[in-house]
């Protein structure tokens, strides 16, 4: 009896040991990117699917929650956030699923789901919003933070089918914002109109109240030759945002 309670106590020792000692080498993200991979189609999540492996959604977010940020490098902490973000709101919305058809409809009148505390990290327990604007926008100042964390919803910018990581981290960003801004059901251009998602709106500051200048960086072909033509004389409106569930 005593050989096996000796066993067991190496075995969790060794455990703990290994899920700190992934923080100096970066985060094993690999549960997360197996779920992501199997159940996230050109944006479109599978709630379902997600909701039947939710335990190992589980396990991974006891993954996050044991690192250590402050050990890791600049791009791997950035990833580790967007993750954390991204994957606790799966978390959220398997709450409630599938009894759910927007994000906005977990919470109360007092309280947003985004001012819910369920992100653990480090014994802390963080809201989504504290995620995001203290941390990912104020201590990173990269606008392109808005294609990476994903509010779970049709508007916006679609979620990965894998993780960010330390290593692709310049990559992946590139490629969200390009993607994002280069959809014409998302941002488009009308004569010398240029419709554009909320977001430019909702965060002006993070873009240097410059949103021509950020399109002409990440725009391409005809889109871009059209802002380049039209870039004196260019009107900014803002699109509807759609709240809907971003499931298949």
């Amino acid at each position: 009896m005593r050989y096996w309670i000796v066993i067991a106590l190496v075995v969790l020792m060794f455990g703990i040991t290994g899920a700190q000692a992934t923080a100096d080498e970066g985060v094993d993200h690999r549960i997360y990117a197996d779920l992501l991979e199997k159940y996230v189609t050109n944006g479109k999540v599978d709630y379902r699917g997600f909701q039947s492996e939710e335990d190992r959604l589980d396990e991974y977010l006891a993954v996050l929650e044991n690192v250590d940020p402050d050990v890791l490098s600049r791009d791997e902490q950035f990833a580790f956030y967007v993750n954390a973000y991204n994957a606790w709101t799966i978390k959220l919305i398997l709450s409630k699923y599938p009894d759910i058809r927007s994000i906005k409809d977990i919470g109360g009148f007092f309280k947003n789901p985004w001012e819910q505390k369920i992100v653990r990290i480090q014994g802390q327990t963080k809201t989504l919003d504290d995620i995001e604007h203290k941390i990912l926008r104020p201590l990173f100042r990269d606008s392109r933070v808005h294609f990476a964390v994903n509010c779970a919803s049709v508007g916006c910018p679609p979620l990965r089918s894998e993780p960010y990581t330390g290593e692709k981290l310049e990559e992946q960003l590139a490629d969200a914002v390009t993607r994002f801004i280069n959809d014409p059901e998302r941002n488009r251009i009308e004569e010398d109109v240029l419709y554009v998602s909320k977001i430019f709106k909702w965060f002006s500051e993070d873009f240097n109240e410059d949103i021509i200048g950020f399109f002409s960086t990440y725009a391409r072909g005809d889109f871009k030759d059209k802002i380049a033509a039209n870039k004196e004389k260019i009107k900014i409106k803002y699109l509807d945002y759609d709240w809907s569930l971003n499931g298949k």
